[in-house]
């Protein structure tokens, strides 16, 4: 270390002559003009973006994965689907789903930060004239399940309510994926008041009758 101090030392001396060495970048001359503030505005909290409005475009008949895409080149990026025959089925390949309703009518001119919810079935399934609405326990009382979806009627029940779910025709089988199963009899009956009272359903596939 102390023989490249001193080499350095000995190479400023006899260097350029009269020329002095020039300080490091760690120190500043003496009298250095402070650093000039940038005049140009810059942006603050109160600046937002302007919202656009667009007509919003006849979803209708198309495929899922399509009408995304179409809403998304308009400038809608918040988009939501759901299962039109309301079996709360999940769309998770949305090419195998045909668009049967959206949230907001074609034609309306509409902020592009509108939420866009398409309602939607299986491409081979038929669209019903009306999104199926899903079960409620509004007001407290056990509702018609009959014809829905086990999964629909889960999930309008409390998540702690204790729940059996039945094969319907005695086959004993385990029913999996509950938005293929359909409820045939339920207990409590429709209307019964709820009071954490087990719940218990019986139920067939769709596309079978119901015993």
């Amino acid at each position: 270390m102390r023989f490249h101090i001193i080499s350095a030392v000995l190479l400023c001396a006899v260097s350029a002559g009269a020329v002095a060495c020039q300080p490091t970048d760690t120190a500043k001359p003496s009298g250095s003009a402070p650093p000039v503030k940038s005049t140009s505005a810059e942006p603050t909290k109160d600046d937002k973006p302007a919202r656009e409005s667009k007509s919003v475009p006849n979803f209708v008949g198309m495929g899922l994965q399509s009408a995304q895409d179409t809403a998304q080149e308009q400038g809608f990026y918040l988009l939501k689907s759901h299962d039109s025959l309301g079996r709360a089925r999940m769309q998770v390949f949305d090419r195998d789903w045909k668009v049967c309703s959206q949230s907001v009518k074609a034609g309306k001119v509409a902020a592009t930060t509108t939420v866009l919810d398409f309602g939607a079935v299986k491409l081979a399934e038929s669209c019903p004239a009306h999104d199926e609405a899903a079960p409620s326990t509004v007001g407290g009382t056990m509702p018609n399940f009959h014809g829905k979806s086990v999964k629909a009627a889960r999930q309008a029940l409390d998540s702690g309510m204790s729940i059996t779910v039945t094969d319907a025709t005695g086959a004993s089988r385990w029913v999996l994926m509950e938005s293929n199963w359909q409820v045939c009899t339920q207990k409590p009956a429709a209307g019964v008041k709820l009071n954490g009272q087990p719940v218990s359903l019986d139920a067939v596939k769709f596309g079978e009758d119901c015993p």
